[in-house]
């Protein structure tokens, strides 16, 4: 991108200097043990994304012809906050397109800082079809939430609060929608240190850069599915596939459920609240995704807005993930006493029974029934002492 430089990622440091919070980095303990993990907590930035720095640089430069006609911008959510905070504190009307799958917690939040929405239906790429449309026959400006290189040097400033916060990193790791955040990243941090890795993560549910990258060819994919919605872009910018390609050393994929545990992770060991995208590149850390061994290791966590009910759902995800929590169900003669003697087993294993279901089915004995058995326990080694301790006193796990 000829007109994105070093000189405009610090520019766009001093223009947000009276409207982003600088996030300092934070060092993780208990998540990642085989390296020396930080976090850049962009979760608590202000309208608790990082996309409140592209956005308000990219609105920061807008002339006034522009500014009087007002700005249009499509998102999952995130940008959409960040478009709405920075037209209103410069006096700009703002209209956003969601796709109505967005979280009800980020659409009425955009409303709260002062944007018109117009919801949907479709994903994010259906909202910037329509947004496309407006912006033609309205004269709003349009805001790309990624493939803008304004958009791209605005997130290039967290590049420049890492390497200010920290001393001999080795690798910066960041979650990929569009590609805007890892393309500001990457290329500051290139050019300041050219020795500090990047790596890129997506979640296998869209892969839209990483295919990209590994096909040589910018890829639309027909559908995406994850919890991660931040991240849940179709087809990455032409512009942010430039950067990626020169500039990140490696992508790498992460399921949602290894999402859902890093999620879990970072709420009890770090006391941190982060949606889908924004634990994403803590999810590659942990689960090893790169060579990371030894190092010292900044993870991006992008954003934390996530609706409640969908954390709670995620939370459950997790402790079943990681063996904190789980179900087993046992075939019985229906007699008494049945669920004293497992009660007993599975409490002088340590483990805590939270529900007990009684369900007839289809059994070898006539007098058969089955009990499902929800437990709480501390990991899948404890699962396994429970279930092998159960066999070994008669009991039949199905």
């Amino acid at each position: 991108m000829k007109l994105l430089s070093l000189d405009k990622v610090f520019d766009a440091q001093t223009v947000l200097k009276s409207i982003i919070r600088e996030t300092k980095l934070v060092r993780a303990y208990g998540i990642a043990p085989d390296c020396e993990l930080y976090l850049k907590p962009e979760n608590l930035q202000i309208t608790g994304s990082f996309k409140v720095r592209g956005s308000a640089y990219k609105i920061a430069l807008l002339s006034e012809e522009e500014k009087k006609k007002g700005v249009i911008a499509c998102s999952a959510g995130n940008h959409a906050q960040g478009v709405a905070l920075a037209a209103t504190k410069n006096g700009i009307k703002s209209l956003i397109c969601l796709p109505d799958t967005a979280p009800i917690s980020k659409v009425e939040a955009t409303k709260g800082f002062g944007a018109n929405v117009c919801l949907v239906e479709g994903c994010y790429d259906d909202a910037y079809k329509k947004a496309l449309e407006l912006k033609e026959s309205e004269g709003y400006t349009f805001v790309h939430p990624f493939d803008d290189e304004n958009v791209i040097a605005g997130q290039g400033t967290i590049a420049l609060e890492i390497l200010s916060d920290l001393d001999n990193i080795d690798a910066i790791v960041v979650p990929i929608g569009g590609g805007g955040l890892i393309s500001g990243i990457a290329y500051t941090a290139k050019q300041i240190r050219p020795s500090v890795k990047v790596y890129g993560v997506q979640v296998s549910g869209a892969p839209s850069m990483y295919n990209s990258i590994h096909k040589g060819e910018i890829e639309c994919l027909p559908s995406v599915s994850t919890i991660a919605d931040g991240i849940a872009v179709k087809q990455p910018g032409e512009n942010t596939y430039a950067i990626v390609k020169d500039y990140v050393d490696e992508i790498a994929l992460v399921s949602d459920d290894e999402v859902s545990s890093a999620i879990l992770a970072l709420i009890e060991k770090q006391k941190m609240i982060a949606e889908g995208a924004g634990a994403a590149a803590v999810a590659a850390v942990m689960f090893n995704k790169f060579d990371t061994k030894g190092k010292r290791v900044v993870a991006v966590v992008s954003g934390g807005n996530i609706d409640v009910t969908s954390l709670s759902r995620v939370i459950d995800r997790g402790l079943r993930n990681s063996g904190r929590s789980t179900s087993l169900l046992i075939e019985l003669i229906d007699k008494p006493g049945q669920l004293k003697d497992i009660s007993r087993i599975i409490a002088d294993c340590g483990g805590n029974v939270t529900g007990v279901h009684y369900e007839k089915g289809h059994t070898e004995s006539v007098t058969g029934c089955f009990l499902r058995i929800e437990m709480e326990t501390r990991d899948y080694n404890h699962v396994n002492l429970i279930t092998q301790t159960l066999r070994d006193e008669g009991f039949k796990i199905v």
